[in-house]
């Protein structure tokens, strides 16, 4: 449910009581005479137009047209709207909480940057690679076609003399083997063109060439990594279950039979495969992973911690790779305990673990890896211009905490000129206390903070962090968990009460999205999960600009101005029917007869009321030029109980001047006291619906007429509708005094006199203090 539909829901009960208050001072005006409580229940029923009915179908119809407005709109295709509830939350969002990968970058890898340690390997440097790859399995093919010990040139000095310090060129060539052989890629080959598609054929049909081969992966970073390898001479050509096979830069095939494989889980942030190879019968364990995992599986070493925050301040994702090499007994005996494991009833997650974890020791660190996220196109103008909508950008993120800074500030989330604080890592309440101290003495900084430092202030400090994170210009979180980024969406609704709006494209981001007041996912490389979960689904973040400046924008000060019109609509009736009673002695008898109104709320106002669904303030490019008109939107003064009861005393000046100007001029023909009153009002609401609109469109002008055609018709034709009470339903309506010259110009005497004196102060209050939007359109 959206805000806006709460806020006329107190509106509704504020109008309840006004009806209920209304009967009570008529009966007691009537001084509590004869049965008392039946006239109450009728001074109940005559006066229950005050309670809107039509608004919720007004409102739902409109909100059906914001979405198909939404979908249809060129300059953002692809949007779907998944919802008919809430196109006005758009429209007063104060949090925007995003994800990174994919939502902000386009989750497309390419491979950067190898690190060996002592020698690091750029874009412009690969070719070096793949010299050395060439060069070690030229010989290494020819060492075997001389004698078939060894398959590999690194093994010889391996094996004489165990500390000498291997060459460069093995070191190459042992790192991109890893990575070649290390990960979860099948390769993908495409039946030819012209075949009918028929699968008995397919298999001989396929076209085994390099051009013809695509990769196909979990993450993109894998597949990443596998075309690199290709792109230096080893590439993957063929993986079922049990084995893969690699093709040398001379075109000799490498076959390797898969023993064991680990795959990546979130909690153990690596993944590990066990080989062996065919030609030497050596059996090797390979693994990946994050650092934090890795730092302690690997041998000691000096230079992987820092060269891994060096590449995520370039914004690099990365991956340490190590290995080892097992004998036959260590691995018959790992695999024994590795499958007894597997067969345990209790706590086997847990046991598995552990036996996997007693072959992850000491392991030979390999290289390090860096590929790149690329931003996605135009986010950092649309960052930028969410921030001078008012809007607050937090990024949640499994990432790195350097990755994730460095994203921020290429994405411009961070603007240049601004200081970053990144929150030290805590583990107990007084680190968390003295941080928190820290970060309260700086000012308009942007916050960088893992999660599991946020989960401890959160525990002991929930209150005050809340607090001075929501006033940081930005924030990053980093190393989230799917469930911490929805426990954080909830925590900014309660703590501050404003609109947050989650976007993200994994299915890591459903639970937030979902948690969120307006969730928005994008249809990227992960599959349609956060889109089918999100009530908006767009296929691009630069999308978001125009969603919430201009769709949210119009969505929500139409559907505010179209609420306090029917409610407007409901009062002015209600009113003229109190001061009919009234001057006749609190009888409760109805103004007008049952089909009436029917038709003053259907047929008669509903086109026009219903045109302010059309109504712009400012041209869409004006309300993407400055976001900042967005900023009065979420202060929620569209539609509050200071414009409602500027409503309520509109309805009551006109519906009383209506009334008393229908029995003053019309003292001799009170017979026609119905005929006059109604047609004065129906004009009035007409000129009140052109009085609201802001930007005139020909549907309106069309609606305005269509309705009073509608009018002039009935008078015609509904005349018995037009006397007063039962008794006069003989003496039906007088054409000829409709047409009379007094007639009309009573009428549009009493209309001038209800809606001039507002024109006049609307002009005014335009003319002395101007909204903000009126100095874009004049």
């Amino acid at each position: 449910v959206g805000l806006l539909d709460l806020e006329l829901n107190q509106l509704t009960k504020a109008l309840f009581l006004a009806l209920v208050a209304l009967s009570v001072v008529m009966v007691t005006l009537q001084g509590f005479v004869g049965p008392w409580y039946r006239n109450l229940f009728r001074f109940l029923l005559l006066f229950s137009y005050i309670i809107p009915i039509s608004l919720r179908v007004n409102l739902d119809m409109g909100k059906a047209a914001y979405g198909w407005m939404i979908m249809k709109d060129d300059n953002i295709p692809g949007t779907v709207v998944r919802t008919s509830t809430i196109p006005e939350e758009l429209g007063r969002l104060v949090y925007l909480l995003t994800d990174k990968t994919g939502t902000l970058t386009q989750n497309e890898m390419i491979f950067k940057r190898l690190h060996l340690g002592t020698v690091s390997y750029g874009t412009d440097t690969m070719d070096e690679i793949q010299s050395h790859i060439i060069n070690s399995y030229s010989q290494a093919h020819s060492q075997n076609s001389g004698n078939s010990t060894s398959s590999t040139p690194s093994r010889k000095p391996q094996a004489s003399a165990p500390k000498v310090r291997k060459s460069v060129s093995s070191r190459i060539h042992e790192a991109v083997k890893a990575i070649a052989l290390c990960h979860n890629v099948t390769p993908v080959y495409e039946s030819r063109a012209g075949v009918s598609g028929e699968t008995e054929y397919a298999e001989v049909d396929q076209d085994f060439s390099d051009e013809n081969r695509a990769y196909q992966a979990s993450s993109p970073d894998e597949v990443a990594l596998v075309q690199w390898t290709e792109s230096v001479g080893l590439t993957l050509v063929n993986r079922d279950l049990t084995s893969m096979q690699l093709k040398t830069p001379g075109g000799h095939i490498l076959t390797y039979y898969i023993l064991q494989i680990f795959p990546f889980t979130s909690e153990s942030k690596r993944m590990g495969i066990i080989v062996r190879d065919e030609s030497s019968g050596e059996i090797t364990f390979y693994m990946k992973g994050a650092d934090v995992a890795m730092s302690t599986i690997v041998q000691y070493n000096d230079w992987l911690e820092e060269e891994c925050g060096n590449m995520a301040r370039e914004g690099l994702r990365t991956l340490v790779v190590a290995k080892k090499s097992l004998t036959e007994e260590q691995y018959q005996d790992f695999e024994s305990r590795y499958n007894q494991a597997k067969l345990s009833i209790h706590d086997r997650n847990l046991k598995v673990a552990a036996v996997v974890e007693s072959l992850e020791r000491e392991m030979e660190l390999l290289c390090l890896t860096g590929v790149e996220d690329q931003l996605q196109a135009d986010v950092r103008p649309t960052l930028e211009m969410l921030r001078n909508a008012g809007i607050k950008i937090w990024m949640l993120t499994g990432d790195k905490l350097e990755t994730a800074t460095c994203i921020a500030k290429s994405s411009h989330l961070v603007s240049r000129t601004q200081d970053i604080h990144i929150f030290r890592p805590v583990t107990t309440r007084g680190e968390a206390h003295l941080e928190l101290n820290a970060f309260r003495r700086k000012h308009d900084c942007a916050l960088v903070i893992s999660g599991d430092s946020l989960e401890v202030c959160l525990k002991y400090y929930e209150h005050e962090f809340v607090e001075l994170a929501c006033q940081c210009p930005a924030v990053v979180c980093c190393r989230c968990s799917p469930t911490q980024k929805a426990h954080i969406v909830k925590l900014l609704q309660h703590h501050t009460g404003k609109r947050t709006c989650a976007i993200g494209d994994g299915g890591n981001d459903v639970s937030m999205i979902q948690a969120a007041d307006c969730g928005i996912g994008i249809e990227g490389k992960e599959g349609k999960q956060a889109s089918l979960a999100a009530d908006f689904s767009i296929t691009q973040f630069k999308h978001i600009g125009r969603l919430l400046m201009v769709h949210g924008r119009n969505s929500y000060k139409r559907s505010a101005a179209l609420g306090q019109f029917v409610m407007h609509r409901g009062l002015i009736i209600s009113t003229m029917q109190a001061v009919f009673s009234s001057v006749f002695y609190f009888a409760s008898v109805p103004l007008y007869q049952g089909f009436l109104m029917v038709g003053y709320a259907t047929i008669y106002t509903m086109f026009p009321v219903f045109s302010l669904v059309l109504d712009q303030d400012v041209k869409p490019e004006m309300a993407l030029l400055y976001p900042e008109l967005y900023k009065d939107l979420t202060k929620g003064r569209s539609l509050s109980f200071k414009t409602f009861l500027i409503w309520v005393l509109i309805s009551i000046y006109q519906g009383g001047i209506l009334m008393y100007g229908a029995l003053l001029l019309f003292e001799s023909e009170f017979v026609h006291v119905v005929a006059i009153s109604f047609t004065a009002l129906i004009l009035t609401e007409l000129l009140m619906v052109a009085l609201t609109i802001r930007t005139w469109h020909w549907l309106m002008v069309v609606a305005e007429f269509l309705s009073l055609g509608c009018y002039v018709a009935s008078l015609a034709f509904l005349n018995e509708y037009f006397g007063i009470g039962r008794v006069s339903l003989g003496a039906f309506l007088d054409v000829a005094f409709i047409t009379t010259v007094t007639f009309l110009w009573k009428v549009s005497a009493i209309t001038v006199v209800s809606c001039l004196p507002l024109y006049i102060l609307k002009y005014l209050k335009r003319k002395f203090s101007p909204p903000s939007y009126s100095k874009l359109t004049s």
